[in-house]
């Protein structure tokens, strides 16, 4: 027996068990005839979608949808759905799904069987469809309307936004008077897990609290790091690699949190957080009263509240359907805004749909106590329509306190009001907002009537032409007069296309004021009657002074730049010149007192300055050989000249038999007593080695310079380095010198530093590099043309490199040496 009448009892009289059961019967009849009437309505609008689609009349498309439930296995009203592309509204009891995991999935379904392949493979992640994700919200919307609790609105979440989002499992939790945490709804979650996270006491390293206490969202796409900071939901953990926890929002601070969970690993998308932040959003009306709404006999999602919504979507202006939320005692403490035309706005600027399920006291704070809301009271409690006198209300815009001035009308629809509202300081604020982009932008708009003569400025464009207001505005006419003289034509030209042909015009030009010349510009356009005469021109004047002083000095700038590159480019070419003249590279290797040498100079790659690194390669009178190779601080003309002062110093010296560690302090002292400026004197370093060809011994010195690097066998070290500063530096500098015996087959290397410094690095790693590399290359049996190879090793070389390699040749044919 159908129906929900109190059980008799079996004492009852006949007449009144017979009453019952009549009444019983009509109940149940009726209710048969509901979910009749529902299902004809949903065949029919099925049947209307076909004929408009297909061109059918409505018997085919009758047939084509029993065919069509026929060949899937759906009921008739399976197939309807499926039709209709997504379910408006609960269907009554008994006539249709409710919200499980496969009715959820049939109202999602239509919209990705309708799509074409390519939309279906855009719509899957990695292509995505802007207009199917978009759409999202909106079946996100409907579907809430109907859920019952939280299990349908996790259940709602993850069909829906599964497939676009990657999200396999959905999570909703609310936030308890003691502060710990309950799980509301779940989808994806097996009852085992439910179970172990039903309840989380308040604990640190809970992500879904924090994100209800700090009110942000939390994107949680490394698992190694998270595991480190929160507890992960899962067994194992891993199973989810990338989970996201968005507050819900509503009045106040949030009090529940939506867990995405996702098996794929990798951060979420722009787009995709973007879907979610707009999905936690719609949920904040039913997760924040679920109980009360539905207790109060609301269905949120039922057919008078989409009838509402359609009504308002067509509708220009604000509007509002409000549900009243009562508390135990049957008062009303809030409403919920159920639907919403595009238009409406509340303070925070959310609009639209954005307003749907949220209370009118987190929308317009203030409202409660004041006459209106004893107004919305008073028409919810009598039908009458309430239309207040304006009221102003004060919000904060920009951080600053603004008052606006509404005037609202409130009408009863059954258990709901539908409010709408004027305001009245909109245009004001426009105005307002106007000037201050005029002010910034530094223009003004302008109007001329051509008809009827008259002319209006904004107030900027008397502060561009320094002109009082109390003398109005200027005549297009008596513009000429203020302009430079040979602006004149250029300007009288274009107003003249203006207002003869009424042709747009962009044009600069120049005025005078009693603070300058000033660059301006107006922008115009004219509006035409039927025959093509101008009747009407409205612009802008812009002030584009301090536009044209930053172009003058650039193009000051780029002229002085242009004339510095070019003197430095002479002075480039000129010491280049002069290097080569010093400094000729041989194109084959040398022969030096029984020696192979071997020389490599690469110029920096960058920079208009030639360096100073230079080198040095001779045989002395008495048949022993003198090797050099310097580095000059600095670059340019004054780096060539000091090269060339120490390398043919350096060789008048060892020719005439001076020791070497003689031959340093000599050149320290000439380049300490010819710097023109002693404070900023010229400096260099330097390594230098004689060579006894009888004894293949080498005597060498140092000033500051790296040591040379000797080949000997499967092994490459750097030579131990006698005392020696830089040159240049201090007078009292001393400079001892070292001794070593060369063998057949020995390589040694002197470079400067350009071979191996790199920025941020240790000067260490990379002379271990150079060493690395020298010796590798003479094992793999490219070590002919050694120095060449090296130097050509170092692309985008910040400075000049020069290398000198000296190769004792493998037999025993030196000169004084016997066998």
């Amino acid at each position: 027996m159908k129906g929900d009448a109190a059980p008799l009892d079996e004492g009852a009289a006949p007449e009144v068990l017979a009453l019952a059961k009549v009444i019983a019967r009509l109940r149940s009849e009726c209710a048969d005839l509901e979910g009749l009437a529902a299902t004809t309505a949903v065949v029919e609008r099925a049947k209307g979608v076909l004929m408009a689609q297909e061109g059918v009349s409505a018997d085919t498309a009758y047939q084509v949808l029993l065919e069509h439930a026929g060949e899937r296995g759906h009921t008739l009203l399976e197939e309807c759905w499926i039709v209709l592309g997504q379910v408006r509204s609960r269907p009554p009891p008994g006539t249709g799904p409710t919200w499980s995991e496969h009715t959820t999935a049939e109202a999602v379904r239509p919209q990705k069987e309708h799509l074409s392949s390519y939309s279906r493979g855009r719509y899957l992640r990695g292509g995505g469809s802007e207009a199917i994700l978009r759409s999202l919200p909106a079946l996100i919307a409907e579907g809430l309307a109907a859920a019952h609790n939280g299990d349908d609105i996790a259940q709602l979440l993850r069909t829906v936004l599964g497939r676009a989002t990657g999200v396999d499992a959905v999570m909703i939790y609310s936030l308890t008077s003691a502060g710990s945490l309950e799980l509301t709804g779940r989808a994806g979650i097996d009852e085992g897990l439910a179970q172990q996270w039903r309840h989380v006491p308040p604990l640190g390293g809970v992500a879904a609290l924090e994100a209800i206490a700090d009110g942000h969202a939390l994107w949680l796409e490394d698992p190694a790091r998270d595991a480190r900071r929160y507890l992960l939901i899962g067994d194992p953990p891993e199973r989810w690699p990338s989970r996201a926890w968005l507050p819900v929002p509503g009045q106040g601070s949030p009090k529940a949190a939506i867990g995405f969970l996702r098996s794929e690993r990798g951060p979420f998308a722009a787009d995709t957080r973007v879907l979610l932040r707009r999905a936690a959003r719609l949920c904040a009306g039913p997760l924040g009263w679920p109980e009360r709404a539905h207790d109060n006999g609301e269905a949120a999602g039922g057919a008078a509240v989409s009838s509402v919504q359609r009504i308002l979507d067509a509708m220009t202006g604000p509007a509002v359907l409000l549900t009243p939320l009562r508390s135990a005692s049957g008062e009303v403490e809030d409403y919920r805004i159920d639907a919403a035309a595009p238009e409406s706005e509340d303070a925070a600027g959310r609009r639209g749909k954005e307003l749907i399920g949220r209370r009118v006291l987190e929308t317009y704070p203030t409202v409660a106590g004041t006459a209106l809301w004893d107004g919305y009271l008073e028409t919810l409690t009598t039908g009458t329509v309430y239309e207040g006198d304006p009221f102003p209300y004060e919000e904060v815009v920009a951080g600053l306190p603004h008052q606006s001035v509404y005037s609202v009308r409130a009408s009863r629809l059954e258990d709901h009001l539908v409010v709408s509202w004027i305001r009245h300081d909109a245009s004001e604020r426009e105005a307002r907002r106007l000037a201050d982009m005029q002010r910034l932008g530094n223009l003004g708009w302008a109007g001329w009537n051509l008809t009827t003569d008259t002319i209006t400025w904004s107030d900027q464009v008397y502060a561009i032409f320094d002109r009082d207001a109390r003398d109005g505005p200027m005549t297009l006419e008596e513009l000429p007069r203020h302009l430079v003289p040979d602006d004149v034509p250029k300007l009288g030209e274009a107003v003249r296309r203006l207002l003869s042909e009424g042709e747009s015009i962009d044009q600069p030009f120049r005025i005078t004021t009693a603070h300058g010349v000033r660059h301006l510009r107006i922008v115009a356009e004219a509006q035409t009657d039927a025959d093509g005469t101008p009747v009407e021109v409205h612009g802008f004047f812009q002030d584009l002074s301090a536009q044209r002083d930053v172009e003058l000095a650039l193009r000051e700038s780029e002229r002085a730049v242009l004339l510095q590159r070019g003197m430095l480019q002479a002075e480039r070419t000129l010491a280049t010149r002069l290097q080569n003249t010093l400094l000729p590279i041989p194109d084959q290797s040398l022969r030096l007192a029984g020696l192979r040498v071997d020389v490599a100079y690469v110029p920096a790659d960058s920079g208009v300055n030639v360096g100073g690194d230079w080198y040095s390669a001779i045989e002395l009178p008495n048949g022993s050989a003198l090797f050099v190779v310097g580095d000059v601080a600095g670059h340019g003309l004054a780096a060539v000249g000091t090269m060339a002062q120490l390398r043919f110093t350096t060789k008048g010296m060892t020719v005439t038999g001076s020791a070497l560690p003689d031959v340093l302090r000599r050149l320290n002292t000439l380049l300490l007593h010819t710097a023109s400026d002693p404070s900023a004197g010229a400096t260099a370093t330097m390594v230098m080695g004689r060579y006894q060809p009888r004894d293949r011994r080498l005597t060498w010195v140092r000033a500051g310079h790296l040591p040379p690097l000797l080949i000997r066998g499967n092994r490459a070290e750097f030579l131990e380095q006698p005392e020696g500063i830089l040159l240049g530096a201090t007078f009292s500098a001393s400079f001892g010198q070292a001794v070593i015996d060369l063998l057949p087959g020995d390589r040694l290397l002197l470079y400067t530093d350009g071979l191996v410094e790199e920025p941020g690095e240790d000067i260490d790693v990379g002379l271990d590099r150079f060493a690395a590399t020298a010796l590798r290359l003479i094992r793999k049996g490219q070590g002919e043309g050694l120095a060449r190879t090296l130097a050509a090793m170092r692309p985008g070389n910040r400075d000049d490199i020069c290398v000198l390699e000296i190769q004792v040749p493998d037999d025993d044919s030196c000169p004084g040496v016997g066998p």
